[in-house]
């Protein structure tokens, strides 16, 4: 079971195909620079080495937005990459404009606090995107965006987003492949929104168990049967089915009430180049 099924990937492939996307789309909508949050974790690191290779450090600003709980080690690892990559850098603590939210409810539970931390985030990104005359650019990867374990209008928003058809594991190895620096591709995969929080630790499973059920039900069109013939635990895949239909509400524009002859995202469907 460990060994199936086999997600790996041709790492040099995957890094031609994304930088090219990311210089691709981002200057055929008249832009040549990026802004992407730098959280000190895997994905924003990978997305900020595909971004500096794409179009240039220079062109690429990079933002530590630490809250007063975030882990020192988390900024240690940004500062790494910034390093390491040469990009532009910006920090800026989101502890005196996330307070006094949390302040006026006593009783808010942790989840609610990670929600305002990440459109806190979300805020500054776009910001700077204005001010720098750059796009954002997503981290989010394929297993975080169909389990919806992320924050609509938060850590999920983007212009683009090069490593989101990258299942966790995936992107692991493109990681490796582009030099992010093992102490981060290493450490337990974390939002970092409240202390001792790990991802793993709130899904209930790792990445790796996870990652080659979806591959499956995705990927190669399992039925949630199927999975369970093949191996897998019928209470893990009918929890895991059921997560990814509850959030389908975070993979897609808000539905629009069908009017009229040609309604936005119904009839109204031109390319994202129609006209360049």
């Amino acid at each position: 079971m460990s060994d199936f099924p086999d997600l790996n990937i041709n790492t040099d492939l995957a890094r031609q195909i994304l930088t090219g996307f990311i210089r691709s789309e981002i200057t055929r909508m008249g832009f040549t620079r990026a802004v992407i949050n730098l959280s000190g974790g895997l994905d924003s690191a990978l997305s900020l080495y595909l971004a500096a290779e794409a179009l240039g450090p220079k062109n690429v600003l990079a933002l530590r937005l630490p809250y007063k709980t975030s882990s020192p080690d988390s900024l240690e690892h940004a500062q790494m990459v910034i390093d390491d990559t040469g990009v532009q850098s910006l920090t800026l603590e989101i502890t005196p404009m996330v307070d006094p939210l949390i302040a006026a409810f006593p009783d808010m539970p942790n989840l609610r606090k990670g929600n305002i931390m990440a459109r806190m985030r979300m805020i500054v990104l776009y910001d700077q995107t204005a001010a720098f005359n750059g796009l954002a650019v997503g981290t989010g990867n394929k297993t975080e965006i169909l389990l919806g374990y992320s924050t609509l209008y938060g850590d999920s928003a983007c212009a683009i987003n090069p490593i989101g058809d990258l299942y966790k594991t995936q992107a692991r190895q493109l990681s490796r492949a582009v030099g992010v620096p093992s102490a981060i591709i290493d450490k337990p995969p974390s939002a970092d929104l409240w202390i001792g929080q790990t991802d793993e630790g709130e899904l209930g499973y790792t990445y790796a168990e996870v990652d080659r059920l979806l591959f499956l039900l995705v990927d190669e069109r399992y039925t949630p049967e199927e999975c369970i013939e093949a191996g897998f635990a019928a209470g893990f895949v009918n929890g895991v089915v059921e997560r990814i239909r509850r959030n389908q509400f975070k993979r897609v524009l808000p539905p629009i009430a069908k009017l009229s002859n040609r309604t936005i995202g119904y009839d109204f469907l031109y390319l994202r180049d129609w006209g360049t």
